[in-house]
């Protein structure tokens, strides 16, 4: 079953291989009575080829569990595996190679290099790792992006939603196995927020991407697969095939 046929039958991935995976995962900050458990024994599977949405109220533990999944914070106790490979067992250098090689970032920020052009942001990566870009790929992505004919522009002389597009671009040009995105539409305008979820959601089903996006919009969340709910560090819901309707009705319920 595609991914898109998976997400019109609304029901889980049995069968489907899993891209990343927590186990039990406990994450405490501070200690004593100042002590924040922001995730509370979290188990989760987020299958390969899928898009997964994760909300939640503030601090309920959203980019925590994000932060995490993706090696840029460490657990307190439990388990964090991308694909077979245990987080855990990994030194600080080995976890910055499995992102670096593994996994692709999106921030509501940009987080774009003010000194590189469109093209140098999005093979920064590459060029970080001592790879050459694959010329027939890195022509598709642009063009897909709708960004080939702003690759010698800086990031201040590009619109928002065009340096989101770049952003995009730099996730997808090692082709990971994952993407994560954490609020990737809060900075941008109605139009090209929808133009960059549209373009994550053909990263999964013409590239097999899996992608993991932190929101708080029920429209962004609509896009994905599957929308896990997230309250005081708990997994509350899981909902399949979601709509903006779905998705608000569902926290209206959690919030009464």
């Amino acid at each position: 079953m595609t991914a898109t046929s998976l997400r019109e039958s609304g029901i889980p991935s049995g069968g489907v291989a899993i891209a990343a995976r927590m186990v039990d995962a406990v994450k405490i900050y501070g200690v004593g009575d100042t002590a924040v458990r922001a995730l509370d024994r979290v188990s989760a599977d987020f299958p390969a080829g899928q898009f997964t949405a994760i909300m939640g109220p503030s601090g309920s533990g959203k980019s925590t569990l994000l932060h995490c999944l993706a090696g840029l914070d460490r657990l307190t106790s439990g388990q964090v595996l991308i694909g077979d490979t245990d987080l855990n067992t990994l030194n600080d250098k080995q976890i910055t190679l499995i992102r670096r090689h593994r996994i692709g970032f999106v921030f509501q920020s940009f987080n774009l290099v003010p000194t590189l052009t469109a093209q140098e942001n999005i093979l920064l990566p590459l060029a970080l790792g001592g790879q050459k870009p694959d010329p027939n790929w890195f022509g598709s992505l642009v063009n897909a992006l709708g960004i080939a004919n702003r690759l010698n522009h800086r990031p201040s002389e590009l619109s928002g939603g065009q340096q989101q597009r770049v952003a995009m671009g730099r996730a997808l040009v090692t082709r990971p196995d994952l993407v994560f995105a954490d609020e990737p539409t809060g900075n941008l305008d109605s139009r090209s927020a929808s133009e960059l979820l549209s373009q994550m959601r053909a990263a999964v089903d013409n590239y097999q991407q899996t992608v993991v996006m932190v929101t708080h919009d029920a429209r962004a969340a609509s896009y994905a697969d599957r929308v896990v709910f997230l309250a005081d560090g708990r997994i509350v819901k899981d909902l399949y095939a979601p709509t903006t309707d779905t998705v608000l009705d569902t926290v209206r319920t959690l919030e009464s």
